[in-house]
């Protein structure tokens, strides 16, 4: 794989610089932070370009993916598109031997990863997913509780939940054939959280959903996502994790995460974490405040793994790891049974 000598020599654009969230911003000044070099935005807006070159003066802008990458130097892409265009753009950038960086999700369907990591082996350059939550502060301090200091003893249950009681906005991220459906925006990242506290290879997914009411009342009508969506991960040491998003349910269960261990259980939520340990016939209560979110090492790391300085940690076959717990999680949901897992 072709590696650069500094920071500062690999060169860097993204595809999408939408208003919403400013993340097109947000991601070129990340990598301009971690020394990387902004060269290139690919957008179809062309107001939107017309912000790009006073956010970033003398940036190459181009109103194509195919012109950004005929007509600049850029070594590195950063997909910032609404979900389901994320593995072709992907792919032609992959092919254009470019290294990419997509936002979350990776794509939608476990083929699609599969055939996005074949095109980066192909062409010998990097392909990762944007898991700047991987160093959120509540998952760090989780980490840090539950796998290096034990309070909870032996994790054999995890928990996840995000919902409320509402018609979902009018936006494509309520459309499932654009977003994957109602698991696939919050539920990866309470997944790949989840995954950093099981180690154990993943047996098989089971998953439900509750449709039709909020749907018909959006403009997708019939493509509208679930109303809720639950899957149930069995992992091969007998561990399980559950997740539900839902719109039909006001009174959400304590926290985001709930992680249940042979001694206790670690609750997650924004702001704070609280343990309830067994200890000696009694439950012990601890409340902890979740410390800053670090999430600006994920483009550090991208910058000292292409410059032959650390090994990458958001790999794409760490990355493929909650998209195939949600793709197998659709397809049991359709089918009516559980399906295998096919990576652990």
């Amino acid at each position: 794989m072709k590696t650069h000598k500094k920071p500062s020599d690999i060169k860097v654009g993204v595809i999408g610089y939408g208003g919403a969230f400013n993340m097109g911003r947000q991601h070129l000044k990340e990598m301009q932070a971690a020394g990387m070099t902004p060269v290139a935005v690919a957008e179809v807006d062309p107001s939107r370009l017309a912000v790009a070159k006073t956010d970033f003066p003398g940036i190459g802008t181009f109103p194509s993916v195919g012109a950004m990458l005929k007509g600049s130097p850029v070594d590195m892409v950063a997909i910032i598109t609404p979900h389901n265009t994320h593995a072709p753009l992907a792919i032609e950038c992959l092919n254009a031997g470019r290294h990419v960086v997509c936002e979350k999700p990776l794509a939608i369907t476990t083929a699609e990863v599969d055939a996005m990591i074949r095109a980066a082996k192909k062409s010998g350059v990097m392909l990762s997913t944007y898991h700047n939550r991987h160093w959120d502060g509540r998952i760090l301090q989780a980490v840090d509780l539950v796998k290096k200091r034990k309070l909870i003893g032996d994790v054999f249950r995890i928990e996840c939940h995000k919902g409320g009681y509402s018609k979902p906005g009018e936006w494509w991220r309520t459309s499932r054939s654009i977003s994957g459906g109602v698991l696939y925006d919050w539920g990866v990242h309470l997944l790949e959280y989840s995954l950093q506290l099981i180690d154990v290879p993943i047996a098989e997914v089971s998953g439900f959903a509750h449709e039709g009411f909020w749907g018909p009342q959006t403009q997708w009508k019939t493509d509208a996502n679930e109303d809720e969506g639950f899957l149930v991960v069995r992992f091969k040491d007998a561990q399980r994790l559950t997740l539900t998003i839902t719109h039909l349910d006001s009174k959400a269960k304590e926290g985001w995460i709930e992680i249940t261990g042979t001694k206790g259980t670690l609750v997650i939520d924004g702001a704070h974490t609280t343990t309830h340990q067994h200890l000696k016939g009694r439950t012990v209560t601890t409340c902890y405040k979740n410390p800053p979110d670090e999430g600006f090492r994920y483009y550090e790391n991208v910058a000292a793994f292409l410059t032959n300085k650390a090994p990458l940690i958001i790999t794409a076959e760490w990355s493929r790891r909650p998209i195939h717990i949600l793709d197998l999680a659709a397809r049991s949901a359709k089918s009516g049974k559980a399906i295998p897992a096919k990576y652990g």
